[in-house]
């Protein structure tokens, strides 16, 4: 099995859980598994076994300073998430929308080729993302622009894409 780390960091959204698991080939030779938020629904929760290391996961943590530094705009990390086939199809292409821009739920079915009637589950699956922050799923936002769903909270959501540049004006 392999070996899990974590750490815990400060943010202008709160404090951040870092996990990773080992990889080879990612940087200090951990690819991260998850990122959560204080207060989140559906949170990771530090398991027996898993060990507290900061600098296991520098590079996760330095980019994601970078990136409240207004430094960074895309993220550079091997990432490690399960999921299932229709929740990777959905986390693929939130990968792909670029900072400062945002698209809604039946856009996002509609690029993976889900039919219309398939937005709920391309929600949930968004609503599963255990990476907050590094995929993108805070710049889905609802048909009208309207901030809708956010694991972490809308106000979280609402400072990410001010952050951004993206807020007020959601659908850009």
């Amino acid at each position: 099995m392999a070996s899990i780390v974590h750490t815990t960091i400060a943010s202008p959204l709160g404090a951040l859980l870092l996990v990773g698991e080992e990889s080879a080939s990612a940087p200090g030779g951990f690819a991260l598994r998850s990122l959560s938020m204080t207060g989140q629904k559906s949170a990771a929760n530090v398991q027996p076994g898993w060990r507290e290391d900061p600098a296991a996961l520098a590079a996760v943590t330095e980019q994601l300073h970078r990136y409240f530094a207004g430094d960074l705009k895309e993220f550079d990390l091997e990432l490690r998430t399960g999921g299932t086939e229709f929740q990777r199809r959905v986390w693929q292409a939130v990968d792909v929308i670029p900072f400062g821009a945002t698209t809604t739920y039946g856009a996002l079915a509609a690029q993976i080729g889900a039919p219309r009637a398939a937005v709920r589950a391309v929600g949930s699956a968004i609503g599963a993302n255990p990476l907050l922050i590094v995929r993108p799923c805070h710049r889905i936002v609802g048909a009208t622009g309207a901030l809708t769903g956010y694991a972490g909270g809308l106000e979280r959501k609402e400072y990410l894409l001010a952050h951004e540049g993206a807020w007020p004006a959601a659908l850009a």
